[in-house]
C-alpha cells in the first residue's frame, strides 16, 4: 500500500454461525465488525457497511470487497492505475471493478460487463481484462471501488435491491450521471462464479415458483424493478423470460446448450 493511504474496515456479520467475527477480532482488532439482523442478503450487507462507514468520517472513496474473493497482492496497485487514468482522461473520477479469475477454470468469474444491444437493452457481456482499463456499464461489487464524487451525487445502492442487480443498477446509474465506469488492467483476485444457471427444469412447478420470488433465485420483483428503472421499453420481454424459465424450464435448457 502506498505510504499516504489510510484505511478502515468495516466487516458486516449477518448472523454467522462458525464465530467468524470473533476470529477476525482476534487476529485483526482495527477491523470494525458491524452486526446484522440475520435476513440482510448481500445488498442489505453492503448498504449497511456503507452506513456505519459514512458515520465514521468523510472517506475519499469506498472499496467493496465479497468474503470469497483472494485478492492478488498488486490489486490496490491495478486500482490507483484505474483511477489515474480517469482522472486524466475525464477529469473525474467514477468506478473502478477488479476482475476476478476462476482457479481450476482459469475463466473470467467476475469484473464488468457491457451492454451488447445499447444502452437501452439489457443484453450483456462480460469484458475480458487486458493490459489496459476498460470502460463497460455493468459492474460487479466483488472487487469495486467507488469514488465520493460518485456517492455525493447519485447515493450508493438503492434500497429496493436486497440481493442481486444491486451492483448492477448502482454502476449504470453512475454511468448515465456521467461518471467513468472501468474495468482495472489484468485480474484482482480469485473468485468462484457461484451464479450457476438462475433457472431449474428438475425440480416441481412449486418449487420453480418459489424460486421465481427468492432474492437469492430469479427476484421476480427486483429484476422487473431494474428493468423499469434502465430498460422500460423491454418489460414486457424480461416479464416473459421470468415465466419461460420457471414454468418451461426445458425450453429455456435447449436454448441454451
Amino acid at each position: 500500500m502506498p505510504e499516504n493511504l489510510k484505511m478502515d474496515f468495516f466487516l458486516v456479520d449477518d448472523g454467522c454461525t462458525d464465530d467468524t467475527a470473533k476470529a477476525v477480532n482476534q487476529i485483526y482488532p482495527e477491523i470494525n465488525i458491524v452486526l446484522g439482523s440475520g435476513n440482510l442478503f448481500w445488498a442489505g450487507g453492503m448498504r449497511l457497511a456503507f452506513t456505519e462507514a459514512r458515520k465514521h468520517r468523510d472517506y475519499d472513496g469506498y472499496l467493496l470487497l465479497n468474503d470469497d474473493v483472494e485478492l492478488t497482492n498488486d490489486f490496490l496497485s491495478k486500482i490507483i492505475e484505474t483511477q489515474e487514468y480517469c482522472l486524466k482522461k475525464y477529469k473525474k473520477g467514477g468506478l473502478y471493478a477488479g476482475s476476478t479469475k476462476e482457479k481450476r477454470s482459469g475463466k473470467i468469474s467476475y469484473g464488468g460487463n457491457v451492454l451488447t444491444k445499447g444502452i437501452d437493452h439489457p443484453a450483456y457481456k462480460l469484458v475480458q481484462p487486458s493490459e489496459a482499463p476498460q470502460p463497460c456499464h455493468l459492474t460487479n461489487a466483488n472487487v469495486l471501488y467507488v469514488e465520493k464524487e460518485v456517492i455525493d451525487k447519485i447515493g450508493f445502492f438503492d434500497e429496493n435491491f436486497s440481493h442481486a442487480f444491486a451492483d448492477y443498477d448502482f454502476s449504470l446509474r453512475a454511468f448515465k450521471a456521467g461518471f467513468p465506469v472501468y474495468i482495472t488492467p489484468g485480474i484482482c483476485g480469485y473468485c468462484t462464479d457461484d451464479h450457476g444457471n438462475n433457472w431449474s427444469s428438475s425440480k416441481k412447478l412449486k418449487y420453480r415458483i418459489e424460486y421465481l420470488k427468492s432474492p437469492t433465485g430469479l427476484a421476480y420483483k427486483e429484476y422487473l424493478y431494474y428493468g423499469k428503472n434502465h430498460f422500460p421499453n423491454q418489460v414486457p420481454k424480461m416479464f416473459v423470460k421470468l415465466w419461460v424459465k420457471t414454468v418451461f424450464p426445458s425450453l429455456w435448457d435447449l436454448k441454451n446448450k
